[in-house]
């Protein structure tokens, strides 16, 4: 992988986690997803604006597809992630939703796109898989682990494999801009949201001034980290882009370990290791 697209993948992890903590803060409010969707489209208008009137721009029918696609697939996965965090700990929902994806992604990224499949990349991708089991603690625990947060997380997982896989392919393939990809997932999904918002206006009021600071932080890092990915996916193979992004699973986990003090188990920190592991694989294969 490109030194420019590992750095742009880093990064992206960092601000990933950050955002999810956020959103895990913010998980009792029921329009936080409607909220940091349209701040979102508020903060980054100004840069469409720009692409709009400076970008020779001539869109075809797949280019048309490839944005109702990534709209759709960003409400599911939106609705899913912010679900999971209602019902179960950070520290299981996103490594299990970061796990998931990737692997999918991966041969996806393989079997569709038609990308190469290489020894190291692919031990890469098994250490990434195997160290987030151990992070959340699907291998080697005692404890029984909550069936809703596994079922949310891996749906999630589910959704982000598929976006994924589009959003590479416009970006790659179509040549739009990681800009315009992201922004387009947040426009439609405040539409798709405005009138259940409007419906109980004085809820989504009452929690925008409880989760206020959560909602700014997740519609500012949100669609940064995933622009930086996007544009990391024109430099290297999506089926490297994808995994690597799971350094953010290191983050995240600490995160619901130390700060919202949930449990963590020993193991994690030879899952931590396998992931590192993993990522300089990736990073070295190509």
């Amino acid at each position: 992988m490109p030194l420019l697209a590992l750095a742009a993948v880093l990064l992206a992890a960092c601000t990933h986690a950050i955002w999810n903590l956020a959103a895990k803060r913010a998980a009792s409010g029921h329009h936080v997803v409607f909220w940091y969707s349209a701040v979102s489209v508020v903060l980054y208008f100004p840069v469409i604006v720009y692409l709009i009137a400076t970008l020779d721009i001539t869109f075809t029918w797949q280019h048309w597809f490839a944005l109702a696609m990534t709209s759709i697939l960003h409400i599911a996965y939106s609705l899913q992630l912010q679900a999971g965090y209602r019902h179960a700990d950070l520290s299981l929902v996103y490594p299990l939703a970061r796990g998931s994806g990737p692997l999918l992604s991966f041969m996806l990224a393989v079997l569709v796109l038609g990308e190469p499949l290489k020894g190291s990349s692919l031990l890469g991708m098994l250490l990434i898989v195997g160290g987030i089991l151990l992070v959340t603690g699907l291998l080697f625990s005692g404890r029984r682990l909550d069936s809703k947060g596994i079922w949310y997380g891996v749906g999630t997982g589910c959704c982000l494999a598929a976006y994924t896989i589009n959003d590479g392919w416009a970006v790659k393939t179509l040549l739009i801009s990681p800009f315009m990809v992201d922004y387009t997932g947040n426009f439609v999904r405040t539409l798709y949201l405005t009138p259940s918002a409007w419906r109980n206006r004085a809820l989504v009021q009452s929690e925008w001034h409880q989760f206020r600071r959560s909602i700014l932080t997740v519609s500012l890092l949100g669609p940064l980290g995933y622009i930086l990915v996007l544009y990391a996916m024109r430099l290297a193979p999506v089926s490297h882009v994808a995994p690597a992004r799971e350094l953010s699973t290191m983050v995240g986990t600490w995160f619901g370990a130390k700060l919202l003090r949930e449990n963590a188990a020993p193991t994690r920190l030879a899952g931590a290791a396998c992931i590192v592991v993993g990522v300089i694989l990736l990073s070295l294969a190509s």
